[in-house]
């Protein structure tokens, strides 16, 4: 139950009332370990994909479309070029259905007839060399003929251009609640927008098949979901003799999520056509103009606020940008429609959101998941209501921020809103005085000028409504000797996930955390945790790890009775408990209670709240803003690891200002990225990065290990948002798309 006290999640003993029987005294979480996997990145001994050799492996490139919409007319080979050794693929070849599967079954795993935009893949080559795969790519020749392209998500929904059903929307959601005021107010509008934005991980999509003696292949790669993996690559197979090994991964951020579904079936089709290993790995240009991006959004709202700035009604018209196939667009605008409204009370609100297709490349997930456009919108509306009424923007917002027991769009009530909590954190964080500046060679003082700006966010932990539900994540866990092994599908994509878990399954049990390590993760041995999204790992499956170690302690116990488990392990099987398993499945809290057709009832079993504070000064002749110092106070539930907590925060939140005011995707006529290179495509570097104050919040989730919530996606929610109230002070300009790079502040301030 929502807001229960802590010690529950400890099972204290009903024979013995208030006697807590664990954790042990001395726990290790609070505390900060080295990471688990530091060591092996540092010194250059951890093996990433592209790092992986497998005996005569071969090598895959895709061939891919040069246009936005078109009918393939012919695939042909160029008789000029030398054949010997290379293997072409194209949907012909597939030994089942074409199609990625995920939510929708609409994305080809190879384009069939039709292309439906730019990079879209329609042949595949496998060679003995990357060198020579990729000449072989050049030389595979498609003649199209072209369609009518429709590259504006606001011109998509009923366009006569048909990409995804009859008027091209992936997905409606209407949210209505409470009755229309009856009081009169200032009716505000104002319209809202955000690009596209790349995930940018470290290392390129890349991913191993490989056959195996039983006929059977296994897949090894840099992914997020091995369990997605192993559904697509079953399914284009017919049969069930597949395992998916994720190898150490790069980052994610969601980008490797859903894509390294197609790119398995590649290699994959690849390997049962030669009976070879192949290894696709994406060069970085082909990487970005392939690959999925944060959806694009349009977003208007309309309010109805009172003379002292209370909100009286929220009207919001939602579009997104899918791109050309349904990836995971429909979640995707679930939790902007569901976080349109940000960590505000309001008695009326009516919010209809709407993702179209459109004949760009697919957008799917990436960090925040929606709600980051949607919240942007909302901080960015309610500055827009200080500066008609002639408000402080944070009056406005502190005469609207959720309270004990206020009751959201959706009908939930909150327990232990931490709006408050977090801005109270903040405002005494931001009260010490710089440590430093960031300077720029030759930047005077005399053309910069300082802003503020102040942003909150509240962001849905776990799945929204009863998803948990329908997963039934699992865990499992496997003595050997005196040691413990964790078995997950749960994939460290740099958050910690190998540090964490032995932490919370040690101090359940009992037993020093180093005696508990986690298994890689491999489909062929591990069960479905769920996926790595949603800010769920630590809370959802770290707590299924708690339950796990909980229940197996319990069986000790029964044998040996109360005690440390530091010895009692060896004894397992002279406990007559031979080659012990022990596999534990997520509960979902019987109170949570959700409506998937009405979008009534408890949206998510908690929420995280995040006040961010940015100071910065914007270059009057160059437009460039320099960021100073970023204060960031975040409800994070409890600390499991605060080095690794704060490293998550702190990474995010460079990742959002660089969302703000430098990350810029440029499309070309036929709907694919220009920039695609990373000097022409700008993400902030250590160089950039401010000086950053990380305040942890801690308000415990009786429902996560300890009471942790999860984080891993609350910090793109705020920064944002503060960057434009920044230099709004600073300069006096409005910005209300993003990104704001220096040249749009320049038009700004020209416009001014």
């Amino acid at each position: 139950m929502y807001g229960a006290p802590l010690t529950k999640l400890w099972n204290a003993d009903p024979a013995r009332p208030g006697r807590v029987c664990y954790p042990p005294p001395q726990m290790s979480i609070g505390s900060s370990p080295p990471r688990r996997d530091g060591l092996s990145k540092l010194t250059g001994r951890a093996l990433y994909a592209d790092d992986l050799r497998p005996h005569r492996c071969l090598y895959g490139a895709t061939v891919r479309s040069a246009r936005a919409h078109a009918r393939i007319v012919s695939i042909e080979r160029d008789p000029a070029f030398d054949w010997t050794g290379v293997t072409v693929a194209t949907a012909a070849d597939l030994p089942g259905p074409n199609v990625v599967t995920l939510m929708t079954d609409d994305q080809p795993i190879l384009a069939d007839g039709v292309v439906r935009h730019a990079e879209e893949p329609i042949a595949l080559v496998a060679a003995p060399t990357r060198e020579r795969a990729l000449a072989a790519v050049r030389a595979v020749r498609v003649t199209y003929e072209d369609l009518p392209a429709l590259l504006d998500p606001l011109e998509a929904e009923g366009s006569p251009v048909q990409i995804f059903g009859n008027d091209n929307v992936f997905k409606r959601i209407h949210l209505v609640h409470g009755e229309p005021s009856r009081v009169t107010g200032y009716l505000i509008r104002g319209r809202y927008r955000t690009g596209l934005q790349e995930q940018l991980y470290i290392e390129p999509q890349s991913m191993i098949a490989a056959p195996r003696p039983d006929g059977g292949v296994t897949v090894t790669g840099s992914m997020q979901c091995p369990y997605y993996v192993d559904r697509a690559v079953k399914r284009m197979l017919g049969h069930d003799r597949v395992n998916v090994v994720q190898s150490v991964t790069g980052g994610g951020f969601g980008g490797k999520e859903e894509y390294p579904s197609m790119l398995a079936c590649h290699a994959v089709l690849l390997s049962r056509l030669t009976g070879l290993p192949v290894k696709i790995t994406y060069r970085r240009d082909e990487d970005l103009r392939a690959t999925t991006k944060r959806h694009p959004a349009v977003i208007d709202l309309s309010t109805l606020v009172s003379p002292q700035g209370e909100l009286l009604e929220l009207h919001a018209r939602i579009w997104m940008d899918g791109g050309a196939y349904h990836t995971l667009s429909t979640v995707v605008l679930s939790r902007a429609v569901l976080h349109a409204g940000g960590p505000y009370r309001c008695p009326h609100v009516n919010i209809l959101g709407t993702v179209v297709a459109t004949n760009t490349p697919p957008n799917g997930a990436f960090r925040g998941f929606g709600a980051p456009q949607a919240q942007w919108a909302m901080e960015r509306h309610l500055d827009r209501i200080a500066r008609v009424l002639g408000m402080d923007p944070l009056a406005v917002r502190r005469a609207n921020l959720y309270r004990e027991g206020d009751v959201t769009a959706t009908g939930q009530t909150l327990h232990d809103p931490g709006a408050f909590a977090v801005l109270d954190a903040a405002e005494a964080a931001a009260k010490a005085p710089f440590r430093r500046k960031t300077l720029r060679p030759g930047v005077t003082g005399a053309s910069m000028k300082a802003g503020r700006g102040v942003a909150l966010a509240w962001h849905g932990c776990g799945f929204t409504g009863n998803g948990e539900a329908k997963i039934r994540g699992k865990v499992g866990l496997e003595v050997h000797g005196n040691e413990l092994l964790v078995l997950s599908s749960s994939t460290d994509i740099g958050q910690g996930t190998e540090t964490i878990f032995p932490m919370i399954v040690g101090d359940t049990l009992g037993i020093a955390q180093d005696r508990v390590t986690v298994a890689q993760p491999d489909t062929g041995r591990v069960p479905d945790s769920g996926p790595t999204v949603a800010s769920r790992t630590a809370m959802v499956v770290g707590g299924t790890c708690f339950k796990a170690a909980t229940e197996l302690r319990a069986k000790l116990e029964a044998k040996v009775g109360p005690g440390s488990f530091d010895e009692q392990l060896l004894r397992w099987r002279n406990l007559g408990l031979a080659d012990p398993t022990h596999e534990s499945t997520y509960e979902v809290d019987a109170s949570v209670v959700w409506d998937p057709d009405t979008y009534q009832g408890d949206a998510y079993p908690t929420f995280g709240w995040s006040c961010v504070i940015v100071d910065l000064r914007v270059d009057e002749d160059t437009g460039e803003v320099l960021y100073d110092r970023v204060v960031t106070a975040t409800d994070v539930g409890r600390a499991l690891a605060p080095v690794l907590t704060s490293g998550q925060i702190e990474g995010g939140t460079l990742q959002a200002l660089g969302w703000a005011t430098a990350e810029e995707v440029v499309l070309g006529a036929n709907g694919a990225m220009r920039n695609d290179r990373l000097t022409n495509y700008i993400i902030p570097t250590a160089l950039d990065a401010p000086e950053m104050v990380t305040c942890l919040v801690e308000i415990p989730f009786a429902g996560g290990p300890f009471g942790a919530k999860g984080i891993g996606e609350i910090p793109m929610d705020a920064p944002a948002a503060a960057v434009a109230q920044a230099i709004e002070q600073a300069v006096g300009i409005v910005l209300d798309s993003l990104p704001m790079t220096p040249e749009r502040v320049l038009a700004a301030m020209g416009a001014r």
